[in-house]
């Protein structure tokens, strides 16, 4: 490996930041144009993609990748003047070889290719238009690029001719919603957090992008990722591995088998429940899946059988009850 070279690989290993944060919000400032729903691509794609919900069995949910329509022409630019003594460096990128070009959502960071005393390499200049023309004194410098959580770096020589340069980011995009049946979850109801490689790859498992919600678009590298959808805050979890391909737009729809069950310490059937209660959920086996204080708790269960265990005053009061896949309802547990 060359000396620029190795130093454009420290450089983009330096850049390297934690991916939580990094997320895209569904906006159309950042895809381009309004376009429903983004700038990104989705043709059914019905392989690649396995859900596994708690209860053992294995379900494929809905997976729907849009093909890349053609991008809207670049806005006409100003090329900027350029001052005795210096180059201009003209950029833009693309979603790969022969792929079309990307419109918007592009962040442009121009650095000093070699590191400072302190061992950092110093920002020349940053852009966040689609093709943007740098104006700088000749010399060595190492251009990085973003679009989302995908990225590409290149180290660039000026000297006295214009230099113009493609970057190809290799990124496709991810769109996710969750379904009871054929019911939508409110957004704020489920989150989703995305790992890189296969849930059934060994190793450490780190999230790549955490808390995404329904609608969300997040732009990743093209390859195998797997998603874990949360639905509320206990048992109600599905995993799911897809395949994210390079200018597209995988929209994934994960399907729960769960429902939302409300919980009552009642003196007589169909009473006012009472107040300071504490609860406990447990699987047939003795196994707690949720505890909560107060009159009307609500929890999101996966379709299963459990017992609810209600204490109040000093006593214990129990029942046994069955979720039902979609039947959201009341559990009234008598004080008796």
């Amino acid at each position: 490996m060359g000396t620029r070279a190795g130093a454009a690989l420290a450089f983009a290993l330096a850049l390297m930041v934690p991916a939580q944060a990094q997320f895209v919000s569904n906006q159309p400032s950042l895809l381009g144009p309004p376009r429903p729903p983004a700038d990104i691509p989705s043709a059914a794609n019905p392989s690649g993609l396995t859900l596994a919900p708690p209860g053992g069995g294995v379900t494929a949910p809905p997976v729907q990748i849009t093909p890349m329509p053609p991008a809207p022409p670049a806005p006409a630019q100003t090329t900027p003047m350029v001052p005795a003594g210096h180059v201009a460096l003209a950029v833009n990128a693309r979603y790969g070889r022969d792929a079309p070009p990307i419109g918007a959502g592009l962040y442009w960071r121009v650095y000093a290719d070699k590191p400072d005393a302190s061992g950092l390499f110093r920002l020349v200049k940053e852009d966040r238009t689609p093709t943007p023309t740098f104006v700088l004194p000749p010399g060595g410098y190492i251009v990085h690029v973003t679009f989302g959580l995908a990225s590409a770096v290149k180290p660039v020589t000026l000297r006295s001719e214009t230099v113009r340069e493609m970057f190809e980011v290799g990124a496709g995009g991810i769109r996710l919603e969750g379904r009871v049946g054929d019911v939508r979850i409110p957004a704020g109801q489920i989150s989703f957090d995305v790992y890189k490689g296969s849930q059934f790859e060994p190793g450490d498992k780190r999230p790549f992008v955490q808390g995404l919600v329904t609608g969300d678009v997040v732009l990743v590298p093209e390859g195998t990722y797997h998603i874990v959808s949360n639905y509320g805050d206990t048992n109600a979890v599905v995993r799911s591995d897809i395949r994210v391909q390079i200018g597209k737009l995988t929209d994934v729809t994960v399907t729960h088998r769960a429902a939302v069950i409300t919980l009552k310490l009642v003196g007589d059937r169909g009473g006012e429940a009472l107040a300071n209660t504490s609860w406990s959920v447990l699987t047939p086996g003795g196994d707690l899946i949720k505890e909560s204080i107060g009159a009307f708790p609500r929890v999101v269960l996966a379709e299963g059988e459990y017992r609810a265990i209600a204490r109040n005053e000093g006593k214990v009061f129990e029942r046994e009850f069955k979720v039902i896949n979609g039947v959201d309802g009341e559990i009234e547990v008598l004080a008796r």
